[in-house]
């Protein structure tokens, strides 16, 4: 695949405080990539430089092969982006805020386009109400459809679901997924790490201005010991038996349970199996626990993305 955003040694600085501390990465066309990190690590201002909203101090970046330095006209010609913020105006209708985008767009099949988005966004009962009167999610998604008016290959996402209750955040989940089964980009930066685990084919976490991991999300948790198979019996006995045979468990007395070190693959499954059968040992319950992103952000940054929001 070709790359749809290529950035090396990017930097950015206000006064003394440096923000963006020399960042490379690559985002391969029809993919989504997450930027995560806690709140002033330099997300934002990463998105706003790679949409030409605002100048680098160094390094360079290219934009559907476009320098966003020398060609910001053709960056933003082939790009959209949501903000944290719905950018929506209340006083009009769905409908009057689709057409207003495509007047400045001037899309000549503009009736066509605000017909279809309104009903790829599930908002055409709603199309003739006042914005003022949508939910948050309404609004999102309305937000969102207004962006692909200009039809942008590469959509930058600034913490789109930021507010919204799970259900509107997994309807929004849904767009995306469409979006890139489409073909269309996607570079989100967003706090909630259940988000990036679920969308993202690739992970960046930023913290204070400088990349501190890149990789999948299965790559990213892989490189965390902690990985274990959990076993709880129904008796002491089969509790004390099973500590015997795995001399390098985790014991909790209290869950009658026994955390077993894995790398959770099917053949050290086996083998555990095998050796409880061999001693006619039997679990009541059998569970494998890897660690997550949230470990992974702990472990890199030094606390979770719950404190840093």
């Amino acid at each position: 695949m070709s790359s749809a955003i290529e950035v090396s040694g990017l930097r950015k600085a206000y006064g003394d405080k440096t923000v963006l501390d020399g960042i490379d990465f690559d985002v391969r066309a029809g993919t989504i990539f997450s930027l995560l990190g806690p709140n002033g690590a330099g997300k934002t201002t990463t998105v706003n430089v790679l949409t030409t909203l605002m100048k680098a101090d160094g390094g360079t970046a290219r934009v559907a092969g476009h320098d966003i330095a020398t060609e910001a006209r053709a960056v933003r010609a082939t790009i959209g982006v949501t903000g944290q913020f719905a950018a929506v105006d209340e006083l009009l209708t769905g409908h009057e805020n689709l057409q207003l985008m495509v007047d400045l767009k001037r899309r000549g099949d503009g009736k066509r386009v605000v017909a279809d988005l309104l009903e790829r966004f599930d908002l055409v009962e709603s199309a003739r109400r006042p914005v003022s009167t949508y939910s948050g999610g309404m609004r999102r998604k309305l937000d969102l459809a207004m962006t692909l008016v200009g039809d942008p290959r590469i959509i930058f996402l600034d913490e789109p679901t930021t507010g919204l209750d799970p259900r509107s955040r997994r309807t929004m989940w849904s767009i995306i997924r469409e979006l890139v089964a489409d073909g269309v980009t996607i570079f989100l930066t967003t706090q909630y790490l259940e988000e990036a685990d679920q969308l993202a084919d690739r992970i960046a976490v930023l913290d204070q201005g400088r990349l501190v991991a890149q990789g999948t999300p299965d790559e990213l948790k892989r490189r965390l010991p902690g990985t274990h198979v959990r076993l709880r019996f129904t008796t002491a006995a089969q509790l004390d038996a099973g500590a015997r045979l795995f001399t390098d468990a985790t014991r909790d007395d209290e869950a009658l349970a026994l955390r077993v070190p894995s790398d959770a693959g099917t053949a050290s499954l086996r083998a555990l199996l095998d050796r409880l059968d061999e001693y006619s040992l039997s679990a009541e319950e059998l569970s494998v626990h890897t660690p997550d992103l949230d470990d992974v952000f702990l472990a890199l940054t030094g606390h979770t993305a719950e404190a840093a929001k």
